[in-house]
Parts: structure tokens; C-alpha cells; sequence
């Protein structure tokens, strides 16, 4: 095959060389394999349909330094959460990714929200396109009961707790607004012996992949995350979700109360609303175009969890305390991982004034 060759997708084709390479599945490899054909021909190869799916950015990556590749035989682009795609900066891989795939093709963008950036990526990427919107108006379903709890911001703890307990036998997906709070909350129910999991960007994709099927599969019926649990995974069983922290774009809430009352099932979802966000609260009331109720709450039995409540957290936060200085050490061992002997001897140097600067606290 000539140089130039190797780069084109088509002309690389024929060197599959079984049915099973192509993805066909092991019954049909069978009734191949009975007819005789041992080897797929071109138009056999060029027939089977090829699904990738891609962040824009890996993608990119690929289009720019993996040899052979390329997207010339495109025939359909699909955007999925095409919102968040776009709120991700990733508008100059998404621009790049436009530019080299064929003009002739279908595209397809979905999105639970329309914003002004996949209005204006609509405008840019499409021609003639049909826009099919199931309601212009932000909706919840109708078997998802709504309600908030207006609550001091120092009690939120406490009123997680009282809720868990009140609605205890249910699973909950719980959301907070960062990474450090989620994992800061789910140690501190997990000190109180509730069965708690975090979700968030700052795990590896093992451990998130971990937690999300602890929680799929039940092991787990708590799972605290980051609105990167918000959309995009269908678990069929959660019964409860609890905006811990409010959502700070109200379209967010519309995701993450989304979580249950899936597929004709029954949900609920609870808002903790402190003084610092009513306005918040008030902006997701005029979205989704109705008041919620007020969850009931017993306040003096919420108060008598807040002893317990303390000594969670005291004990959440020296965990925290713990795993960052483990995670500082790990990061100082990458970057000190130099194989001469100069460095050997002022790494011990340092680690020895480590020592004596630990021993003077």
C-alpha cells in the first residue's frame, strides 16, 4: 500500500480479516462460518456501520497524532448534551471537529436545555434543520413531588440526617456544589452509619465507576455527587433526590431532580434552602412555573441530632486532613522522583527537616 494510502479509512478496510473484527455478533459469525465465507469482502466491510464516541478534546487529540485516522466517510454527528459540551469550553474543539468531517452528513444535537450556545451552534453547523422540542417550557414530570426546606445554613447537617431517617428503606442521590463538600458529607454520614458513597470529578474513573455501581447494583443506598452525576446516567432505582447545596443555574435543578421519577415511576426531591438562597430558590420556582411545599419537619427532633451531628463532622474533617497530606506526599514523590544521587541526598536532607518540623508540633 503507497504512503498517501494510509491515511484513508477505506482503503485500509481490507485488511480485516474475519467477521468477528468487524463487531458482528457470534451468531451470525456462526451462520458465516457455515456458508463458508471466511473472509469479509470490501463491500461486506464497508456495509457494517462503525459507532464512535468520543469526548471533543480525545477526539481532537486523535484527529492530530493518531496515524490513519480520520472522520472523510462521516455520514452522521451526534451531540449529545450539546448544552454542557458547549458550557465545558469546548466551543474551539467542537469548531476544529466541524471543519474536517464531510459536509454531507446528518447532524443531530440533543439537549434538555436550549441555550443561546447551542442556538448559535444550531445556526452555525446546520442546514435547514428541524428543531423537535417536546415542551418550550421547563418541565418536571408530574409524578415527581417537589418540596423544599427552609433551614439555618449550620443545621444542614442535621436536617440531612433527620430527612435520611424520616425516609429511611429509599435510596437517595444527594447533591452538593463541590467536590470537597461531597466527600466532606459523605464521611460524615458514613461516621454516623449510614451506607454513603461520593461521586465527583477529583476521583480516578475507577473509583467513580466503583461508586456507581455500589450504588446501581444496592450495596449502597446513599450516593452523594457533583452535578457531574446530574445528567447522563440512568439509574433506574432512586427514589429520592436532595439538593443539599441549591443549584446556582436554575436549569441545573431541572437535571438533577431528573434523576428520579424516571420511565412512569413515582420520585421525590427536596431542596435545603438557607438564608443565602432564596433568591436562588426563587429563580427555580419562576423556571419550572409552580410554588413547592414545604417538607414537614419536626424541629426539635432535629435538634437533638446535632450532638452526634458535631462529632461526625469533627471526625469528617481530620479524615479530610488525612487524605490531603496522603495525597500531598504522593504528589511530592512524583515530583521528586529523580534517579541521581544529588537528588538522593537533598531529598533525604528534606525529608529529614520534614521530620524535625513534625516533631516540634
Amino acid at each position: 500500500m503507497a504512503a498517501g494510502e494510509e491515511h484513508g479509512s477505506v482503503e485500509a478496510a481490507p485488511e480485516t480479516r474475519s467477521f468477528k473484527e468487524l463487531g458482528v455478533t457470534d451468531v451470525l459469525c456462526e451462520a458465516c462460518d457455515q456458508l463458508g465465507w471466511k473472509t469479509p469482502t470490501k463491500i461486506q466491510i464497508e456495509a457494517v456501520p462503525v459507532a464512535l464516541q468520543a469526548t471533543p478534546g480525545r477526539l481532537i487529540d486523535h484527529l492530530e497524532n493518531t496515524k490513519g485516522f480520520n472522520l472523510r466517510a462521516l455520514k452522521y454527528l451526534v451531540m449529545d448534551e450539546a448544552d454542557r459540551i458547549l458550557n465545558m469550553d469546548f466551543e474551539t474543539e467542537v469548531d476544529k471537529i466541524l471543519k474536517v468531517i464531510p459536509r454531507d452528513r446528518k447532524t443531530f444535537l440533543f439537549s434538555a436545555t436550549m441555550t443561546k450556545k447551542v442556538q448559535k451552534l444550531q445556526r452555525a453547523a446546520l442546514k435547514d434543520p428541524v428543531k423537535c422540542a417536546v415542551s418550550s417550557k421547563y418541565q418536571t414530570v408530574e409524578k415527581l413531588q417537589q418540596y423544599y426546606i427552609f433551614i439555618p445554613s449550620k443545621f444542614k447537617d442535621s436536617y440531612l440526617v433527620y430527612i435520611l431517617n424520616e425516609l429511611a428503606g429509599n435510596s437517595f442521590m444527594i447533591f452538593c456544589s463541590t467536590c470537597n463538600n461531597t466527600q466532606r458529607t459523605a464521611l460524615v454520614l458514613r461516621n454516623l452509619g449510614f451506607t454513603a458513597i461520593p461521586l465527583h470529578g477529583q476521583m480516578s474513573q475507577n473509583k467513580r465507576l466503583g461508586s456507581l455501581n455500589k450504588f446501581k447494583a444496592k450495596t449502597r443506598s446513599i450516593l452523594l455527587a457533583t452535578d457531574v452525576a446530574s445528567r447522563g446516567l440512568d439509574i433506574p432505582h432512586v427514589d429520592v433526590v436532595i439538593n443539599f447545596d441549591i443549584p446556582t443555574h436554575s436549569k441545573d435543578y431541572i437535571h438533577r431532580v431528573g434523576r428520579t421519577a424516571r420511565a412512569g415511576r413515582s420520585g421525590k426531591s427536596i431542596t435545603f434552602v438557607t438564608q443565602y438562597d432564596v433568591e436562588l430558590f426563587q429563580r427555580i420556582e419562576h423556571l419550572i412555573g409552580k410554588k413547592l411545599p414545604a417538607f414537614p419537619t419536626q424541629e426539635e427532633e432535629v435538634m437533638m441530632l446535632t450532638e452526634r451531628v458535631a462529632e461526625a463532622q469533627r471526625f469528617a474533617r481530620m479524615e479530610l486532613r488525612e487524605q490531603g497530606e496522603k495525597k500531598k506526599r504522593s504528589r511530592d514523590e512524583v515530583n521528586d522522583n529523580d534517579d541521581t544521587e544529588a537528588a538522593t541526598g537533598v531529598r533525604n536532607k528534606v525529608a529529614g527537616g520534614k521530620k524535625k518540623k513534625r516533631k516540634l508540633h
